[in-house]
């Protein structure tokens, strides 16, 4: 399917045509029928020749619904501008030209209709404004042709244009996440809840749960039934106009402009930066707008950036993405012009100067800067953020990252601050170092909140091994930090050499309390390797597990314990701790409460 949506200045015939080509009656409302007058959107559908399925969107033309305009042409790819031939371009024509600028609209088809009520010359003359009218909009080279819908002339010619045009439309993506804009709501005797909307990107499938966001809140609803062109479907892909049987909330909750998501997959903000691509200038816009934006519209106010960028807050979180429109009106009709996002999470503006600097950096950035700088800024981000940011496509794989970004587990990191991290972190290990010779290192918990990472485990693995530090029983320490334990160096050095006449005469608890050796510093002295701490209490050097096995292996098997004792020249004290050390190094086994065997 595809859908297109009606434009053109009130009374131009945009109802008729639609009616025309589809026996489809647009106007809903019996007083839209009985004034001539399209007040709300109208919808409508057809076959072409071709076979290809099209959904029409009719619109009213009045300004004084302008809003409602904006509603159906927002989500719409596709647009038949439509002139009266014999009455030519007018003033709602401008406001319709605004729209389709502001949203960016570049495939469309130019209708002159009424062509029984004006001559050649006007026909031709009516083209020419109309040409002139659509001149700076992505229709300023669409096709046109000439029709009158009450005699049923021109309407082939219409079919073929427009066929031709579908033909060369880009397939949108079927596997993307839902983002479908509501534009009705209403109860069905029997079904319950019904909502419409055009389905620009994604499947819907009976079943589905969504995510409805409305104006007060996000509430969970199932799909019970599909309909489109009131057929009932298990399923249904994009661009498609799509009526929606909802579970799980009352129609009299939903109003036009909420929006159902896929659930977890979009990120909603109330602030954006906008580049202007239509209309005036943003320093000479009023600061309190009409923001429309898919079939919403919502308070927005303007703080102007420079001419061509502004910061726009939102009366309430929208699920926006980098590239959406967002079409400005002022308080009364007038469109003010069109921006487009270009940072859906954009940084605050705190300090005298942001704003400029901000303007500055927008203006410099160029599209392919976009992904490196956002990167950039926030030091590291998650793939799955970045396509929530619009920054990624949705479904597509991420790709290679641009130069001086690293991929890092599931994150995009910017080279240079992964760079610097690892230089804070290296100084303040050595700083630690130099400052408390007995401490163990950096707690590796600790480390992110020190460095201002998030709390993934490969980003700092990256981080210390960029700084070139090792981790320890959890604590981050330099390789070469050397041996010596500062004030505690003498009172080690001397046990040292205690143990190196006599091995295994481990020093008694008060030797080692008159040393001023306490349980830190003699925790120091085993992390580096000059002691090891057998429990209770016992101290040995590092060699002694080894000197003590060249020993007992000269026993006969098995071995007491006291024979143990007797062979080392030392104590219970000292040899039952031993031995279970050995037997946890599997050098030794235990075979009962009083026997043991060396393990060859």
């Amino acid at each position: 399917m595809f859908v297109v949506a009606t434009a053109g200045h009130v009374d131009h015939g945009k109802s008729t045509l639609v009616r025309a080509l589809t026996g489809i009656e647009p106007d809903r409302w019996a007083e839209e029928r009985r004034r001539g007058l399209t007040i709300d959107l109208g919808f409508a559908w057809t076959t072409l020749p071709s076979g290809r399925d099209v959904a029409f969107v009719d619109v009213p033309g009045h300004e004084r619904f302008l809003g409602n305009m904006l509603a159906g042409l927002g989500p719409a790819p596709i647009v038949l501008f439509v002139v009266a031939a014999d009455a030519g371009w007018q003033a709602q024509s401008d406001d319709h030209r605004d729209a389709i600028a502001a949203l960016g609209i570049t495939r469309g088809l130019v209708v002159l209709t009424r062509s029984d009520l004006a001559e050649p010359e006007r026909i031709t003359q009516t083209l020419t404004e109309t040409r002139v009218g659509l001149a700076d909009t992505g229709l300023a080279d669409a096709p046109a042709v000439t029709v009158s819908a009450t005699r049923g002339t021109g309407l082939t010619e219409m079919c073929a244009a427009l066929d031709e045009i579908l033909a060369g439309s880009p397939a949108a993506p079927v596997d993307a996440p839902i983002r479908l804009w509501i534009d009705r709501s209403f109860t069905v005797s029997g079904a319950g809840t019904v909502v419409t909307g055009t389905l620009s990107a994604g499947t819907v499938t009976v079943g589905d749960t969504l995510d409805l966001l409305t104006v007060q809140r996000i509430r969970r609803v199932t799909v019970r039934t599909i309909q489109s062109e009131e057929r009932t479907l298990t399923s249904i892909g994009p661009v498609s106009r799509v009526a929606l049987n909802l579970r799980g909330i009352d129609s009299d909750e939903i109003a036009r402009g909420d929006v159902l998501l896929s659930p977890d997959t979009w990120r909603r903000t109330d602030v954006v930066d906008v580049r202007r691509v239509s209309g005036d200038e943003f320093t000479d816009a009023p600061i309190h707008l009409t923001a429309h934006i898919g079939s919403a519209a919502l308070p927005a106010r303007m703080r102007p950036l420079g001419a061509d960028h502004a910061r726009l807050t939102l009366d309430r979180p929208l699920p926006l993405i980098v590239g959406d429109r967002i079409v400005l009106r002022d308080p009364g009709t007038r469109i003010v012009g069109g921006g487009q996002v270009v940072d859906a999470e954009p940084p605050p503006l705190s300090r005298r100067g942001d704003a400029a600097r901000r303007a500055a950096s927008l203006a410099a950035r160029r599209p392919t800067d976009d992904l490196r700088s956002e990167v950039a800024r926030r030091g590291s981000v998650t793939i799955t953020h970045l396509r929530r940011l619009g920054l990624l496509d949705a479904v597509a794989e991420p790709g290679t990252p641009p130069d001086g970004v690293l991929v890092v587990g599931d994150r995009w990191v910017d080279a240079d601050d992964l760079a610097l991290r690892a230089r804070r972190l290296r100084t303040a290990v050595q700083t630690l170092h130099r400052e408390d010779p007995l401490a163990a290192g950096i707690s590796r918990a600790a480390a992110p909140d020190l460095l201002g990472l998030p709390d993934d485990a490969a980003l700092l693995d990256a981080v210390i091994s960029a700084a070139g530090v090792e981790t320890t029983d959890g604590y981050l320490a330099m390789p070469d930090r050397g041996t010596d334990l500062g004030p505690a160096e003498a009172a080690i050095a001397a046990v040292e050499r205690r143990l190196a006449d006599d091995p295994f005469a481990a020093p008694e608890a008060d030797d080692l309390a008159a040393l001023g050796l306490g349980d830190r510093e003699l925790a120091a002295a085993e992390r580096m390797g000059r002691l090891l701490r057998l429990g209770s209490g016992v101290v040995l050097a590092p060699t002694a597990p080894a000197l003590a096995m060249r020993s007992l292996a000269r026993l006969p098997t098995p071995f007491t314990t006291s024979e143990a004792r007797q062979a080392l020249h030392t104590t219970r004290r000292v040899v039952i701790p031993l031995l279970e050390h050995l037997d946890a190094r599997g050098w030794t086994r235990r075979l009962d409460a009083g026997h043991r065997e060396v393990i060859r």
